[in-house]
This record gives C-alpha cells, structure tokens and sequence, in this order.
C-alpha cells in the first residue's frame, strides 16, 4: 500500500494508462474500411484448451489494401482460427486456403459504420469502468491510511482529490479519443 501521495498517484497512472492503451487496442481493431493487421489483433482463437490471441497462433499479413491474410502455424487451428475471425463481430467472412486464412475487407456500408460507432462507445464506456474502478481501490487505499492514522484528514481530503483530478484527466482522453475514433469511421 502506497504510503505517499506520489507513490499512490505513480501505481493509479499506472493502471490508468493500462486501461487507455487497452482502449487504443480495441479502436484500432475497428475497421474503417482499410486492411490493417490491427484489425484481427483483438481476435482470440479457441486453442489448446484456452483462448489464444491470433497473432500466437499465425502471423497476419496484409498483401494488398482490402485484404488481410493469416498464415496459421498450426494446421490443425485453421478451422479454429477462420471461426474466431467469423465470430469476432468485426463484419469479416474469412475463407480458408490451406493454412492461410484470407480475410477481405469489404466496404463499409451507412449501417457497419453505426455499428462500429456503437461499438466504439462500448469500448471507451468498458474503458471508463476501469478507469473509475482504480480510482475506486486508490479511494479505499487513502481511507485505510487515514484509518490507520498515517495521514490526517486533511491530507486524505486533499489525496481523494488529486485522485479525482487524474480520473477526470484520464475519462476525458477517453472522451476524446471516442469522438477521434467515430470522426474516422464516419469520414471514410
């Protein structure tokens, strides 16, 4: 347990700035009608008994600009892998050729891009969970020391709202991240 405020601001950036690179992630999954191997990064494959991210099981490629391909590793993952890109709820039908799973990008139509705006806003809403639920533990991490006598009131008073100011910093990159996010599925 952080016994400063520097040291308890330090762990909940930390995690804070987890949670924004785990939204980039996501944002950058959703496609806006280019191939990109970041599309497929979210993906998880159901292999060896647990679920695996696509690029553990094969290397993705993109060999021209509305097709991606993955050149699976495994043969035995390949129905596997095409399945998972299927259900992944990116609007993708994959097909099989051997160990290459190719993957065409078809051109956004009006209603995929509000999907995709909807579904941007429910990564970014996921992402602004996290975020509070670390402001959340820090909170409770500044009562148990004011608790425990280590810092007096005021100072617990004055740490809840550092803590608050770095929550509404991170909720309002998550913000504007969402509304860059559906600028660029609208415009193409």
């Amino acid at each position: 347990m952080a016994t400063d405020l520097a040291t308890l601001k330090e762990d909940l950036t930390r995690r804070m700035e987890g949670a924004i690179e785990t939204l980039r992630r996501e944002f950058a999954g959703l496609r806006t009608g280019r191939a990109s191997p970041a599309l497929l990064e979210p993906v998880r494959v159901d292999a060896y008994g647990t679920e695996l991210p696509l690029t553990q099981v094969g290397s993705i490629g993109v060999p021209e600009p509305r097709m991606i391909t993955v050149q699976v590793w495994d043969r035995a993952l390949v129905s596997a892998v095409e399945r998972a890109i299927r259900d992944s709820n990116l609007g993708l039908n994959p097909m099989t050729d051997g160990q290459m799973v190719r993957v065409p990008i078809p051109i956004l139509t009006a209603e995929r891009r509000v999907e995709l705006a909807k579904a941007a806003g429910r990564y970014a809403e996921g992402t602004r969970v996290a975020v509070r639920a670390v402001r959340r533990d820090g909170n409770e991490q500044i009562k148990a020391l004011e608790k425990k006598h280590l810092i007096s009131e005021d100072e617990a008073k004055d740490w809840s709202e550092q803590v608050q100011k770095l929550t509404d910093g991170v909720i309002k990159r998550i913000d504007d991240g969402l509304v860059e996010k559906e600028r660029e599925i609208k415009q193409v």
